[in-house]
């Protein structure tokens, strides 16, 4: 994030240019300041869209009664300076190039035309890769008729990476987009055989133990019509056995029976 920060000569009637530089995503602010001192003490200032009007800010962006912001028409238009100490620059969240045109900063200082205006030229660009180096801003300020003074001002801005600039590789050449692409596509490719080759492994060892559960049941099946046929044989064999000991048992009953009869018989003559 850069920050500028400008001080007038005086308070008088004054009009101030300054070109700011900034880039898409960035925090851009936007610099201006008044003096405060015991005999001025902090004043209300508002920031607005296009060069200074002759009185307040149109369109308003931001006010501030000197020591908290009273009115903002957008959250990304913050003060972030010490206000009650003058620092009254405007931060830009999230720059876009829409964003890039003139500002003006006007401090209202009691009296007629006495107000510090200042214009402010920004320029919102596309990220690129730089390396850190001062940059030197000049602004010419013209005061009271027949009295003019120029100001240098530098600040350091940190390097910056565009996400639309490609990676330089470390023998110093850039790989194109068509690079990126082939590579992401080769990736790609190589992945697709190994979830195959998982998806393959997985169905081999469900089968082998869909076939193992279905032997385990065929010999459990098994067994139990082994057991179910012994036990069949058994009971038709107890069966036999007990059909076969009822009439033999009748028979040597009959007998028996004959055998009185007979004896009675053998008495009842006698």
């Amino acid at each position: 994030m850069t920050h500028w920060r400008i001080s007038p000569a005086n308070l008088g009637p004054a009009v101030s240019e300054l070109r700011v530089t900034g880039e898409v995503g960035q925090n851009i602010t936007v610099p201006c300041s008044y003096t405060v001192n015991e005999k001025s003490g902090t004043t209300s200032m508002c920031w607005g869209r296009g060069p200074c009007p002759s009185s307040k800010c149109f369109p308003t962006l931001i006010w501030t009664d000197g020591w908290k912001v009273t009115y903002q028409s957008h959250s990304k238009y913050v003060l972030r300076g010490k206000l009650h100490e003058g620092d009254v620059s405007l931060t830009i969240i999230s720059a876009k190039e829409a964003d890039s045109g003139i500002y003006c900063c006007r401090v209202e200082i009691p009296g007629l035309f006495n107000d510090q205006l200042t214009n402010l030229q920004v320029v919102i660009k596309k990220a690129r890769i730089s390396t850190a180096s001062p940059h030197t801003y000049t602004s010419t300020q013209t005061s009271a008729p027949g009295s003019a003074s120029e100001a240098s001002f530098t600040a350091e801005t940190w390097p910056s990476v565009s996400a639309s600039e490609t990676p330089q590789t470390a023998s110093g050449s850039y790989l194109s987009t068509s690079d990126y692409l082939e590579v992401t596509s080769s990736l790609q490719n190589e992945s697709i055989p190994v979830h195959s080759q998982q998806h393959s492994e997985g169905a081999v060892y469900i089968s082998a133990g869909v076939c193992v559960v279905f032997l385990v049941v065929l010999v459990l099946g098994l067994l139990l019509i082994r057991r179910y046929l012994h036990n069949m044989k058994k009971m038709s064999n107890f069966a036999s056995s007990v059909a076969f000991w009822k009439p033999k048992r009748a028979d040597n009953q009959s007998a028996l029976e004959v055998e009185i009869h007979a004896e009675e018989n053998i008495y009842t003559i006698h």
